[in-house]
């Protein structure tokens, strides 16, 4: 009797045994259950991003816009491939130093520049761009503006180490690549504030296109820019030349020009690269 005693003894714990294991299971699975369905009465929890968002401050507002210098496609001629490339490493690093904006023909700009003559050994200047030149290191800007009823125009050096700081106080293009007509014009279409305050523009919309006419003094003039090798729309030639003078400069036409395949050819995927590589390299 004794033995059957602690036979049944031992049958009833192990099923006690059996019994704990199996509800401790049937926990586990209830609670792995309701953490993977949740719960419609419990707020949502806000879980925080697994990596943070880095915000890159180094990028200027202009670069949001995808604009090549006309300065980095080589020239036409004959040159070595290998040339503008060294520079264009040397451009590249210059920008990293100095912010060179972007800017037009037509354009306004302040130019902060080194000047051990003046009083605060630097020189500000504000006039309007009126010409774009130079390819490479090479690449220069002028500036005019009218100062004490008299023209003056500064040539900068794009890249040069005495510039301190480029602003565009207006950010515009004109009907022509290239204003040194305005030498010939009326004073008042040259005269810029010193004082101008900066007119806020889009990054990412288009350039805005000014498309002012302006009127020229009595002849001569430093260039015949009524002939039709210039191609100048900006100028009022109705308010200052005859018909008859307008007919005899289209004596001068070329219109052969129009056919030359070898006057001009298509960069597009060359800017396209470099463009690239500008970007990659100043994004580092």
């Amino acid at each position: 009797m004794a033995a059957c005693a602690k036979g049944l003894d031992k049958f009833m714990f192990s099923l006690r045994l059996l019994r704990n294991l199996r509800l401790e299971n049937e926990r586990s699975i209830s609670t792995s259950m309701c953490r993977l369905v949740p719960n419609s009465e419990e707020p949502p929890k806000f879980t925080p991003p697994s990596k943070p968002v880095i915000v890159d401050k180094t990028q200027s507002v202009a670069s949001l816009r995808k604009f090549l210098s006309p300065e980095f496609t080589p020239p036409r001629q004959r040159t070595d491939p290998l040339k503008f490339s060294i520079e264009r490493k040397d451009m590249i690093r210059r920008r990293k130093v100095l912010n060179i904006p972007e800017f037009y023909v037509g354009s306004i700009l302040a130019v902060t520049m080194a000047d051990p003559n003046a009083s605060g050994k630097t020189n500000r200047f504000v006039g309007i761009c009126i010409q774009r030149g130079g390819k490479g290191l090479g690449a220069t800007f002028v500036l005019r503006n009218i100062i004490d009823n008299q023209g003056v125009e500064i040539c900068y050096e794009l890249y040069s180490p005495r510039i301190q700081k480029i602003d565009v106080l207006k950010l515009e293009k004109r009907l022509d690549d290239n204003l040194m007509y305005l030498r010939d014009a009326i004073p008042e279409y040259s005269t810029v504030d010193p004082d101008m305050k900066p007119v806020p523009f889009s990054p990412t919309g288009e350039v805005p296109v000014n498309k002012i006419k302006v009127r020229m003094r009595p002849k001569p003039w430093s260039k015949r820019w009524e002939r039709p090798k210039f191609n100048i729309q900006g100028i009022r030639f109705d308010l200052s030349l005859t018909p008859e003078q307008m007919e005899h400069a289209q004596k001068w036409a070329q219109p052969w020009q129009e056919y030359d395949m070898l006057k001009e050819y298509d960069t597009s995927e060359l800017e396209v690269q470099i463009l690239g590589e500008v970007q990659q390299e100043l994004s580092k």
